[in-house]
């Protein structure tokens, strides 16, 4: 009876410990289990902060096919931030202009501008083995331009760059995204391509929708109504001095063939306070001046200055010339487009000569 009690008991012993093992299994399963889920789902929260601080690819009208994708990195140079992105193809509409893909978007609540640099299409030959350099600025108040490089060479070169503009909603409305393409030579020599100047104002409701817009070249052959001159312009802020170069003009409206000549004033505010003028040329419809001239300006004027330019066309000496159009260089207070563009190169660039064709316009 006793050796039958001890089997009994060595029974229920082993069933108890066997229950035991079991439940501790369950609850071990159970336990890696709940700390699996655990893990995801912080991951995905990790995952979801991480994609909430980086701009989104724009969505895109046309075919977008991703080639490789490259780290992303930031850094925080004065408000600004710079994100290397994925490398997309987009096809390039029909036409063998040189044109430029990008993307715009607004963020209201961030007050963020993000551009994104997608790529470039037909680059004339001379520049296919050359690297393609892009900067931007967002005038009239961004002095500092960005720069990036494409991703290899020739006919179409890619990039992956996004750019975000620190700009409040009541400026960007006013604001204007001034692109310019360069290219590197081997020598390091930089020649201009193009620019585009994008205004923001009645653009940004078509946010997320990749654009093609034309390169805009330096010597575009087709004239303005009333003709059009090339300038150069240079500064030098060690010296306080504006240097201004007349080179030539093209498609100009002459009533005879008596001689033309430019005159420059500088003015500061309302206030004129230098003019010069250029040499007097044959009267033809492309004169050739070269004519140099050199002005005093304080740097904290550049803000404040501008260029007038007047061609005048000598008739009858000594009556007064007749004026064929006028122009002007300088900042947002006085100019936009090219023409801010033109200023906003020179101060940017100093000692460095910036050399564009204007259109001129009608005295006011």
């Amino acid at each position: 009876m006793g050796l039958f009690f001890l089997f009994v008991c060595s029974d229920q012993v082993l069933l108890l410990a066997a229950g035991l093992s079991v439940g501790l299994l369950l609850l071990l399963l159970l336990g890696l289990m709940m700390y699996c889920l655990w893990r995801k789902k912080k991951g995905q929260r990790r995952y979801q902060e991480l994609l909430s601080t980086v701009p989104s690819v724009p969505v895109c009208s046309a075919p977008v096919i991703p080639v490789s994708l490259g780290s992303w990195a930031m850094s925080v140079p004065q408000n600004t931030f710079h994100i290397k992105l994925a490398v997309v193809v987009v096809a390039p509409p029909p036409g063998m202009a040189t044109r430029l893909c990008f993307s715009v978007e607004y963020r209201h609540s961030s007050e963020q501008l993000i551009v994104s640099l997608l790529r470039l299409a037909n680059l004339p030959p001379q520049f296919h083995g050359n690297v393609t350099l892009v900067q931007l600025q967002l005038l009239p108040d961004d002095r500092r331009p960005r720069q990036t490089k494409a991703r290899g060479t020739g006919p179409d070169p890619e990039f992956s760059d996004c750019f975000v503009f620190q700009v409040s909603g009541v400026c960007v409305p006013h604001s204007t995204l001034s692109v310019c393409v360069l290219s590197v030579e081997q020598d390091g020599k930089r020649r201009a391509v193009g620019r585009v100047l994008f205004p923001l104002e009645r653009e940004l409701g078509q946010a997320g929708r990749v654009l093609w817009r034309d390169l805009e070249p330096e010597d575009n052959m087709q004239c303005s109504e009333l003709g059009d001159v090339q300038i150069c312009l240079s500064y030098s802020p060690s010296l306080q001095r504006l240097s201004v170069v007349v080179l030539r003009a093209r498609g100009l409206q002459l009533l005879t063939d008596k001689g033309v000549c430019v005159q420059v004033s500088l003015q500061i505010l309302t206030q004129v306070v230098k003019l010069k003028r250029s040499c007097v040329v044959k009267g033809e419809k492309n004169p050739y001046f070269n004519h140099r001239m050199t002005f005093k300006l304080r740097s904290q004027h550049l803000d404040e200055a501008c260029l007038k330019f007047e061609l005048q066309h000598h008739i009858f000496l000594p009556e007064p010339p007749v004026l064929l159009g006028v122009l002007v260089l300088g900042p947002f207070m006085y100019a936009r487009g090219p023409q801010m563009q033109h200023w906003m190169d020179m101060v940017n660039t100093p000692q460095e000569p910036v050399k564009l064709w204007h259109g001129l316009g009608r005295a006011i």
